[in-house]
């Protein structure tokens, strides 16, 4: 996986790498999907989810630069795997998740793996407040329309990675806040992934 996936989508980072192989990916994966662990594929979840490829998982570890010690939320915990990557990077990892049957799943994932330390809460994005401010905000679902709310969920310094887009192809994007009220925006690559459920749609056009 690591060597004809993610290496070849240019995650080359060996902290990275090392934290992907140390995180068992199967635990992660629901049963009857177990074979295609580590295949270079979308994983269906629970009501309607999805499974982040192994490539797009390392390109965002990657690309958010994570510190040992750096506090992380994680929006949208899926079946957990990408926070158990981001704990195995020695980050300080809370994960949110809008449907409690799969912050459950994850919270039971992160378990069984042995990924102590890690908070799951079952709340929507859309109404959250963070208690803190954050080093790293990782958005596992895409936003139709870009929504600053989650850039100042950053503390100075910090980065959100987000993609953007109703539909394919949506774009990658990582934010660093680099003042008070200043954030700047890079365009990584193009990608697909399931939308933010609730998310602030952009304006429609009208003649």
């Amino acid at each position: 996986m690591i060597d004809q996936q993610v290496r070849a989508w240019d995650v080359l980072d060996p902290r990275v790498l090392d934290a992907l192989a140390a995180v068992p990916r199967e635990r992660f994966v629901p049963e009857p999907f177990r074979s295609l662990a580590f295949a270079d594929t979308a994983i269906p979840l629970p009501e309607g989810q999805h499974m982040l490829p192994p490539k797009l998982d390392g390109r965002i570890l990657q690309a958010c630069g994570i510190e040992r010690g750096a506090r992380l939320l994680d929006v949208g915990s899926g079946s957990g795997f990408l926070a158990a990557c981001c704990g195995a990077l020695g980050a300080r990892v809370e994960t949110i998740e809008l449907r409690p049957a799969l912050a459950r799943l994850a919270a039971d994932n992160l378990r069984a793996a042995g990924c102590a330390g890690i908070s799951v809460t079952s709340a929507d994005a859309l109404e959250f407040t963070p208690r803190i401010p954050y080093d790293v905000v990782i958005l596992g679902a895409a936003l139709p329309a870009y929504d600053a709310r989650f850039e100042r969920w950053l503390a100075p310094g910090g980065r959100l990675f987000a993609a953007v887009g109703r539909a394919a192809p949506m774009s990658a994007l990582i934010v660093t806040r680099v003042g008070p009220d200043e954030f700047a925006r890079d365009r990584l690559f193009e990608t697909e992934i399931d939308l933010l459920q609730n998310a602030v749609q952009p304006p429609s056009f009208v003649f």
